[in-house]
């Protein structure tokens, strides 16, 4: 079988982003990433540089695309809860970027892809704006509530189930939808 380095590189990626999910920069361990990817770990230094390489080439590949293909269409607050459910979505088929995100928050005194990032979020708080007539601090702090509550059951889930209790992914969808159109209501009778 022939050798390939992307498809080496992806099984890398692959195991690190379930170890650092779990356990986050500090407590992931390249043996086991290197174990898990059915390659000798030596590849990860060979690719990635280091451990802290290849956690902020995992960051960068997955949570630079939280927001991708969440797009905030229509007008007033519907708009707004919308994106809240597809955001929602995003988590729930992708439980570890929540949790990446938290550890990004935790481990590093940066953000990873911080200009991609930024401009990414900047758009949705333009066309937030723009949807629920409301400035824009408003509507970056609107945002900024919205990611919070439609990934905060994802990066807490023992506080979650002690709130909540086995509460069905439909109904926290519908919770986080319900809220997001409080808030934008909110916020948008308030300009």
């Amino acid at each position: 079988m022939a050798w390939s380095t992307e498809m080496t590189r992806r099984r890398l990626l692959d195991a690190a982003i379930e170890q650092f999910a779990a356990h986050g920069f500090s407590g992931a361990r390249v043996d086991v990433i290197g174990r898990r990817a059915g390659v000798n770990k030596e590849r990860i230094y060979q690719y990635f540089g280091d451990k802290a390489g290849l956690f902020d080439a995992v960051l960068e590949s997955e949570v630079e695309g939280l927001l991708s293909g969440v797009t905030l269409d229509g007008r007033g607050p519907e708009a707004a809860a919308a994106f809240a459910s597809a955001l929602f979505d995003r988590t729930v088929e992708r439980p570890h970027l929540a949790r990446l995100l938290a550890w990004e928050s935790l481990e590093l005194d940066r953000p990873v892809s911080a200009a991609t990032r930024a401009a990414g979020c900047r758009a949705i708080v333009t066309a937030l704006a723009d949807a629920v007539p409301m400035t824009e601090l408003d509507a970056a702090q609107l945002v900024l509530s919205i990611v919070a509550i439609a990934t905060v059951d994802r990066c807490l889930p023992h506080l979650a189930a002690l709130i909540v209790g086995a509460e069905s992914t439909a109904a926290r969808r519908s919770a986080v939808r319900a809220q997001a159109l409080a808030l934008a209501g909110s916020a948008a009778s308030a300009t």
